[in-house]
C-alpha cells in the first residue's frame, strides 16, 4: 500500500490557510532539561561558562546556569513548526532575533506565532509566509521574539500527491 505524500502532513497549514494577522498559540510546551542546554552548548563550541559551569554561576547575579540562546530559539521554533512549517518546502530566513529574558533549566517554554506577511513566490506551487514567533515561559513572560520566512506548499498541486 502506497501512502499519499499529502497524508504525512496536516491539511490546514498550506499557504492558502494562513491569513495576515492570524495568531496561533501552539498546543505543546517544553520543559528545558539541563542535558539539552549543555549538549547543544558544547556541540556548537560555545565556551561561555554561564551555560555549563554551575559553580561559577553561583556567584553571578543570575545565581545559576543560563540556557544558551540557541537552545531557546530552537525550542520555540520547534514548538511552532507543527502549525507553521509542516508543509514547508524550505526555510528562507530568520531575522529580528531578540532574547528578551533569561531561560533556566526547568523553565517550560510555549510558542505563539503571528502571520505578518504573505506573498507569492517565484514558483507556482508555493508561497512565502513571514511569521513572528514569540517564546513565553511558564510565568507568561516573553523570552524570545523572532521573524521567520518560510516557503510553504500551495494546496494545489501538493494536496493531490
Amino acid at each position: 500500500m502506497k501512502t499519499k505524500l499529502s497524508a504525512l502532513t496536516g491539511n490546514d497549514n498550506y499557504f492558502e490557510d494562513f491569513t495576515v494577522g492570524d495568531v496561533y498559540r501552539h498546543v505543546r510546551g517544553k520543559t528545558v532539561e539541563p542535558l539539552e542546554n549543555v549538549l547543544f552548548t558544547n556541540l556548537v563550541m560555545n565556551t561561555a561558562a554561564g551555560h555549563f559551569d554551575e559553580h561559577v554561576m553561583q556567584t553571578h547575579p543570575a545565581g545559576r546556569r543560563v540556557v544558551y540562546g540557541g537552545v531557546t530559539i530552537g525550542l520555540v521554533i520547534g514548538l511552532a513548526t507543527q502549525d507553521t512549517g509542516e508543509n514547508a518546502i524550505r526555510e528562507l530566513g530568520l531575522t529580528g532575533i531578540r532574547l528578551t529574558k533569561s531561560v533556566f533549566h526547568g523553565d517550560t517554554l510555549y510558542a505563539l506565532s503571528e502571520v505578518i506577511e504573505k506573498r507569492d513566490a517565484d514558483r507556482d506551487d508555493a508561497g512565502e509566509v513571514l511569521f513572528r514567533h514569540y517564546g513565553i515561559n511558564q510565568n507568561d513572560e516573553q523570552v524570545f521574539q523572532g521573524d521567520r520566512r518560510v516557503l510553504i506548499k500551495k494546496r494545489v498541486p501538493w494536496a493531490q500527491r
